[in-house]
């Protein structure tokens, strides 16, 4: 693969990363690649043993810590900020989510996809924001192309449950979310970074969710093994928008075929993920329903 692999991550001896949804995928070929390059790397999952199995094949020099999180629940996700204290986190990575499965919600009653992929990463970013010193990257997916943010019912209360279309939403809410939280760093006088990512097709258990078994077949079995990159390459793009020279608000995914696969890239967004007046809309819904709201925080 040409472009930027993981031989160019610079030495990240000394700096604290907390990544979500590390145990499996994506996110454990983050933390591998970070912790090769000396990080001290947070796995913040749901399952301690499934953590704990994960962690065990995390390469040196870096450190690593195991600690719990459940981003479908609130509580959890102030447990996790309130036992953080007052280490600095160089990067918060926002990889954690759930994919197209049956008609679900989160412990406070969202729907699944929307209160895991988005409302959990919200309520978790501004909840550490005034520890974070360098960026946040939060990983979508250009499945956001298909989202379309439905502020009267956004958790499917009423409308009937489209799996496909509550992801794409999800997704766009990820970039929005991105946005707006540079916009608002940037306003604050911060000099932290709000990134965005999406791995292309990525051959994961993600696709294992739906509860459909044609599905899971076309997606994973079939479409891992004919379309799909590795997990490693996968990850390229998060680890590119955590480490390289770019502005705010940049999206990066892969160069290659259809976007799915290939050396990672600053890529375009959709027109919707781009309406400024959406992000700030949503940013209110979200601090709303969380009831976590902007920090105030220092110059940095």
């Amino acid at each position: 693969m040409s472009g930027f692999t993981t031989a160019d991550i610079p030495d990240l001896t000394g700096q604290t990363v907390i990544v979500t949804g590390a145990s499996s995928g994506i996110g454990l070929e983050t933390a591998k690649a970070l912790t090769a390059h000396g990080a001290r790397v947070i796995l913040a999952v749901r399952d301690a043993a499934r953590g704990d199995k994960a962690a065990a094949t995390l390469p040196g020099p870096g450190t690593h810590e195991v600690r719990l999180l459940d981003l479908a629940s609130l509580e959890s996700v102030r447990s996790f900020a309130r036992d953080w204290r007052d280490q600095p986190i160089d990067l918060l990575i926002n990889n954690a989510g759930v994919m197209i499965p049956p008609p679900s919600r989160t412990a406070d009653g969202f729907e699944l996809q929307f209160g895991t992929n988005h409302l959990g990463h919200f309520a978790l970013t501004n909840l550490l924001l005034p520890h974070v010193t360098g960026r946040v990257v939060t990983v979508s997916s250009n499945v956001h192309r298909a989202g379309r943010m439905d502020f009267d019912d956004l958790n499917w209360e009423r409308k009937k449950y489209r799996p496909w279309r509550a992801y794409g939403q999800s997704k766009l809410a990820n970039l929005l979310f991105t946005a707006e939280l540079q916009r608002r760093l940037t306003e604050a006088g911060s000099k932290v970074l709000a990134m965005a990512a999406h791995p292309g097709y990525a051959a994961t258990n993600l696709q294992a969710q739906s509860g459909s078994k044609l599905m899971e077949f076309g997606m994973g079995t079939l479409g891992n093994r004919l379309l799909a990159q590795s997990a490693a390459g996968g990850a390229l793009p998060t680890l590119y928008a955590a480490v390289s020279d770019l502005p705010g608000n940049s999206y990066v995914g892969p160069s290659g075929f259809a976007a799915m696969r290939g050396a990672p890239a600053a890529c375009a967004r959709s027109t919707g993920a781009s309406d400024d007046a959406a992000a700030r809309r949503l940013w209110l819904v979200s601090e709303s329903l969380t009831g976590v709201t902007f920090p105030g925080i220092q110059q940095r």
